[in-house]
């Protein structure tokens, strides 16, 4: 997203990235950013939690008069546990009995489309072009 972000800013409209990948931030360098330590999707917060929602949405849109600088990087306070425990789960699969493992929805090998004409229209933005990656992984 830092990278996109780079680019809308060069066409002049101003963006800031909300992350939960802090060091992959600071690489791509966005203009404006909003860091929470939360696992990697949960970037707007835990689901049905509103008011928490909510508070990390204004954080995100205070951004854009806080930040001084270029590739600014605000940190949010708010914490995933009460341990980083966490953390060491994020990365590897999980094991029977482990509710601490990925949760995150399985990925289908071939793309999903939200209706019949989306996936025609997807087809024809692409229509006689050669891709070095399989088609469904970039459209």
């Amino acid at each position: 997203m830092g990278l996109i972000a780079r680019q809308l800013e060069k066409a002049g409209i101003p963006t800031v990235v909300l992350t939960s990948a802090r060091d992959i931030t600071l690489a791509v360098n966005p203009p404006r950013a909003v860091f929470l330590d939360y696992p990697l999707g949960h970037t707007g917060g835990r689901p049905d939690q509103p008011a928490l929602n909510r508070q990390i949405v204004g954080a995100a849109l205070d951004a854009f008069a806080e930040a001084d600088h270029p590739g600014w990087i605000h940190d949010l306070p708010h914490r995933w546990d009460v341990s980083d425990g966490w953390k060491d789960a994020v990365m590897r699969p999980p094991t029977i009995g482990d509710a601490a493992g990925d949760d995150r929805t399985s990925r289908l090998d071939s793309p999903q489309y939200q209706s019949e004409q989306d996936e025609k229209a997807a087809e024809l933005t692409h229509e006689g072009e050669e891709h070095q990656v399989r088609k469904g992984v970039d459209y």
